[in-house]
C-alpha cells in the first residue's frame, strides 16, 4: 500500500511540477514580448536612424551642389 501511495505521489507531483515549469515559461515570453521585445525595436531603431542621418546629409549636400551646377 505504502509503494502505490509514493508512486501515485510522485506522479501527482511531477505532474504539478510539469505544470508549474510550463505555466513559467509561458508566462516568461509573455513579458518578453510585452517588454522585451519593443525595447530591442526601439534600440534597432535608433541605431539606424543615428547610421542613416550622416548618409542622408552626404547624399543632401550632393544634390544640392549638383544642382547648382547643373
Amino acid at each position: 500500500m505504502t509503494l502505490l501511495f509514493l508512486i501515485l505521489f510522485f506522479s501527482l507531483f511531477g505532474k504539478i511540477a510539469g505544470f508549474a515549469f510550463r505555466m513559467t515559461w509561458g508566462m516568461m515570453r509573455f513579458m518578453l514580448m510585452l517588454m522585451i521585445v519593443p525595447v530591442i525595436i526601439l534600440v534597432i531603431v535608433g541605431g539606424l536612424a543615428k547610421m542613416a542621418l550622416p548618409i542622408l546629409a552626404v547624399f543632401g549636400i550632393v544634390y544640392l551642389l549638383k544642382k547648382e551646377t547643373a
